[in-house]
């Protein structure tokens, strides 16, 4: 997870989770205490697809929803969720899912 200041400056990056080769559970609590700590004004977050398969899951886009919703309380932007593979990447921001 990135937290950003003004200007979207990056201010932290923390890692919130270590999953195995196939999942990962992680709270919006989790996500957003580290935001709060460190007085973000926006977070973006990544993680990676092992399997070479930068396509969201069920599991990632249920995830991505919850942390919208989190978002929105907390009045802390989601910028992106950004999902990593070694060849490739997929951005929820891009494809329209988060923020436009």
């Amino acid at each position: 997870m990135c937290s950003f200041a003004g200007s979207n400056k990056l201010i932290k990056a923390s890692v919130i989770a270590i999953g195995t080769a196939s999942a990962v559970m992680v709270h919006p609590r989790e996500v957003f205490w580290e935001a709060i700590k460190c007085n973000a004004t926006a977070i973006a977050v990544a993680h990676n697809h092992p399997s070479g398969v930068s396509e969201p899951s069920l599991e990632d886009e249920l995830m991505t929803d919850e942390l919208c919703q989190a978002s929105k309380i907390m009045k802390i932007p989601l910028l992106d969720h950004i999902i990593v593979t070694k060849d490739s990447y997929y951005s929820f921001y891009a494809d329209g899912k988060i923020g436009k």
